[in-house]
């Protein structure tokens, strides 16, 4: 199977094997629809789609998602240049799932090295993945983590 030119399609569950078409993006880089792919949860225009399943069909690669919640769009945070931003935070909805670090990358399969990561540390102590989306009003990717306990010593 070849994957020259990619297409990527979100499309909306309406239930019942029905979908309907939400988001096309022509062209897509292979790694950019992995990374995506990759994230349980799209944010676009203030609403937060979970990932159903997801599908190739020849070329187009198709995301199956479902409403989670919407709620205003949030402000646009500005990034680094052309970088790619990726959050680590971690997953506490009490605490507004506080930012433990901010990654700018240069290329989406990093991205993809570590969204699609078990582990991962941060300052020294390790994080458990619970979850990544890409949130598109904000540009940028953020992956949801819990404390394991581990302290990394050199």
């Amino acid at each position: 199977m070849e994957f020259q030119k990619q297409v990527l399609e979100y499309r909306l569950w309406l239930g019942n094997e029905e979908y309907k078409s939400l988001y096309h993006y022509d062209n897509i880089e292979l790694e950019e629809m992995l990374a995506r792919r990759e994230c349980e949860f799209f944010v676009k225009d203030g609403v937060t789609y979970k990932q159903v399943s997801s599908s190739i069909e020849k070329n187009l690669f198709v995301i199956y998602v479902e409403v989670y919640e919407e709620s205003p769009p949030e402000t646009i945070r500005g990034g680094i240049g052309n970088m790619i931003t990726l959050e680590i935070r971690e997953l506490n909805a009490i605490r507004n799932h506080p930012l433990l670090e901010t990654k700018y990358l240069e290329f989406h399969i990093e991205v993809l090295c570590i969204i699609g990561s078990t582990f991962t540390f941060v300052n020294q102590l390790e994080y458990e993945r619970d979850s990544a989306e890409l949130d598109e009003d904000r540009k940028a990717y953020v992956l949801y983590v819990t404390p394991t306990g581990y302290e990394w010593e050199d």
